[in-house]
């Protein structure tokens, strides 16, 4: 397998895609001429031609609209946020149109639609371009999300989205575009949609992660003298509960590294279901590793400080494996607060 970094793996996916399938369509901010903010379209324009690859003015509510017609026609449109705070302003195309249009046709109308973000921080871009925002679109019936954690899965899960049948988000970590890894292409490289990743055997915790957080995860549980199962959920409407299920019933623990704010993050949804479904099996507390609830600094030393770093989530771990108790977030403790 060649190695890639993660935004040649998302063009390797949307290539292959539109080579297989010439209904797939491609519509944002700069992705013809310029190839992208990140480079995730390089080469698309050269091949497939301005039909297919298409430059729009600076207006997500314009061109989601139009997604959203043309994939309710039979063409499968994929469309770059190239921040996703900017689909705030198409947010209702989205979650009121997109999602809704098969239900209220009574099934007559397939919204056959890809949404592509960049999200995340660690790379300087400021509170207003650094958000992950999987809150904004989860509780969306009608709407899948998945999250790529690296090339490997990028590839693999931006090919089932464009192929499934239903409104999919895709979130691109941006901190992630230049990590290489192996990708598979082709049909044994897709990686289907609603299966998560063990990405690591263990048996003393599970570790569910998302995204950029996964290999902070993986790094906290390689140094660590204790054994770690790190899940990538990949996937995060729909989730694994079996996966989440099979691992927390052999550990006993569960612990959630989310790079967003406590209030209203995925992990809450996670340790619901455990809870509610495996609390004879738990040994101790589950524990949500997050940010705070403020927003994304700029400063570099400050935004590394925002973030889970592996260092924080072994401590945390290490802490919840030494007392059976939930530890406290670092904003919580009395030295941090003085």
């Amino acid at each position: 397998m060649r190695k890639m970094r993660m935004n040649q793996a998302i063009a390797a996916a949307l290539a292959d895609e539109m080579r297989d399938n010439p209904d797939v369509v491609m519509f944002g901010e700069d992705i013809a001429v310029a190839e992208g903010p990140f480079k995730t379209s390089a080469g698309l324009l050269n091949e497939f031609g301005p039909s297919r690859v298409r430059d729009t003015p600076i207006s997500e509510m314009g061109f989601l609209g139009a997604a959203v017609g043309a994939a309710s026609t039979g063409l499968r449109p994929v469309i770059e946020i190239m921040f996703i705070e900017f689909i705030g302003v198409a947010l209702d195309q989205l979650v009121t149109e997109a999602a809704k249009f098969h239900y209220l046709s009574r099934g007559t109308v397939t919204v056959l639609l890809t949404v592509r973000g960049s999200i995340g921080a660690g790379l300087g871009f400021g509170c207003q371009h650094s958000q992950t925002l999987e809150s904004w679109m989860y509780s969306t019936p009608g709407v899948k999300l998945a999250v790529a954690s690296g090339a490997h899965n990028a590839y693999g899960l931006l090919r089932s989205a464009i192929r499934d049948d239903n409104p999919v988000v895709f979130l691109e970590p941006r901190a992630l575009y230049a990590k290489r890894e192996p990708v598979q292409r082709g049909e044994e490289g897709i990686v289907p949609l609603g299966e998560a990743a063990t990405v690591r055997e263990g048996s003393d915790v599970t570790v569910v992660a998302l995204g950029a957080m996964v290999p902070a995860a993986l790094q906290a549980a390689e140094a660590a003298p204790w054994s770690a199962e790190v899940i990538d959920l990949q996937t995060l409407v729909p989730y694994d509960k079996e996966a989440l299920a099979e691992s927390v019933s052999k550990t006993g623990r569960l612990v959630t590294v989310e790079e967003n704010p406590l209030t209203g993050g995925w992990g809450g949804e996670i340790t619901a279901f455990v809870t509610g479904d495996l609390f004879s099996d738990l040994k101790a507390p589950p524990v949500r590793i997050t940010c705070p609830d403020i927003h994304v600094p700029y400063g570099k030393e400050l935004e590394q400080r925002y973030m889970p770093g592996p260092d924080y989530i072994s401590g945390q771990i290490g802490a919840l494996l030494d007392t059976g108790t939930r530890p406290p977030h670092w904003w919580e403790s009395r030295e941090v607060m003085a």
